[in-house]
């Protein structure tokens, strides 16, 4: 496995605050790439510098709200079964008592 150094990762970071410049008349190609970026790539450092850079912050935020922090049906499923977890344990113990 390479290691990324530090250079390789700000200049990756730039390429995502330029696509992000031009969100959101950027390809589907290029969102999937930030998209990437943001669950793969990026750490905590690389996305507050993101989210401070006011060159880029409407759209920034907008991505986000377009493409990161929405729920997936994934997310809603997990919900369900958590709930329901908790209600068959709350059930068992009531039963019991």
């Amino acid at each position: 496995m390479t290691e990324v150094t530090e250079g390789d990762r700000a200049l990756r970071r730039a390429r995502i605050e330029r696509a992000l410049a031009d969100y959101p008349h950027i390809e589907r190609e290029r969102i999937d790439e930030v998209r990437h970026w943001f669950d793969k790539e990026a750490s905590a450092l690389d996305v507050a510098v993101l989210a401070t850079n006011q060159d880029i912050a409407v759209a920034y935020r907008r991505f986000r709200a377009d493409h990161i922090d929405t729920l997936t049906p994934k997310d809603y499923l997990r919900g369900v079964a958590f709930t329901a977890a908790i209600v068959v344990i709350i059930v068992l113990i009531v039963w019991r008592a």
